[in-house]
């Protein structure tokens, strides 16, 4: 499992299995934040699998599914309440990506766009692409 660290209390991953689970909540995360569509995956690993597995291994289940190019306020509302939940969070998708550019946008306002972007490239993530909106969302809320 390729793990990447946003925040302390912030990991992002690539597609997880079910089985992977108990690993997760054995490591010290508490909260699981899907946000891959059912579209992109088999009956193995869809949201349902994914919250029953989740919620065998103690954790704390969130679907905020994110297709590409389809952004809407009510998913980076999803994102923000689930990335307030307690504890430690792993947000997955199929490589990541859509998981930190969902954090960033729930981020927007609160800290500065440059400190967003640098956070995700040095996870691996280039957010370049959605600085326009991070812009717009950040002049919303100031």
């Amino acid at each position: 499992m390729d793990l990447r660290q946003l925040t302390p209390d912030l990991a992002v991953a690539a597609q997880i299995r079910p089985e992977d689970l108990p690993a997760l909540a054995e490591a010290g995360f508490r909260v699981l934040i899907n946000n891959r569509p059912d579209e992109e995956v088999g009956p193995d690993e869809d949201h349902e699998a994914m919250r029953a597995a989740a919620e065998a291994a103690g954790l704390e289940y969130h679907f905020n599914p994110f297709t590409p190019g389809q952004i809407t306020p009510q998913m980076i509302t999803a994102q923000a309440e689930a990335l307030a939940s307690p504890g430690p969070k792993l947000a997955y998708c199929r490589s990541g990506n859509r998981s930190t550019v969902l954090w960033a946008l729930a981020r927007a306002g609160q800290e500065p766009i440059e400190e967003l972007l640098q956070t995700a490239a040095r996870a691996g993530y280039d957010l370049a692409g959605v600085r326009p909106l991070l812009e717009s969302l950040a002049r919303q809320d100031g």
